[in-house]
């Protein structure tokens, strides 16, 4: 399983609610293409704790999204950057919103061994 981390803010003005609305449509017009496996709720930073280390990231949100594997994550992505239907119009809809976007891919191991 590949997991993609997004952190990122929302530009001066948009309202979550909103914004959190047109991720989900996102998501099950990506669902129902088959271009992702499942995703996470979105969620909020905690920063008043010791936990959160990172101190060069200010992001205030973020949103995980799984792939079955390489093939399912490559494929997300050129149905993405080929503006294919169905998802790109509620990708574009949705990624206007954000501001200081940062993408990060993550390999689930089995005992040390990669994925294939």
């Amino acid at each position: 399983m590949i997991n993609m981390l997004s952190s990122f803010d929302l530009k001066p003005g948009e309202d979550f609610a909103t914004f959190a609305r047109d991720y989900e449509i996102f998501l099950n017009d990506l669902r129902n293409a088959g271009m992702i496996a499942g995703a996470g709720p979105l969620g909020r930073r905690v920063e008043a704790t010791p936990m959160d280390t990172d101190k060069n990231r200010t992001q205030r949100y973020f949103s995980v999204m799984h792939f079955r594997d390489r093939a399912q994550l490559d494929a997300a992505y050129a149905h993405i950057d080929a503006r294919a239907r169905p998802g790109t119009e509620t990708h574009l809809k949705m990624y206007r919103r954000l501001t200081n976007t940062v993408l990060l891919c993550w390999e689930d191991t089995d005992n040390g061994k990669d994925t294939p």
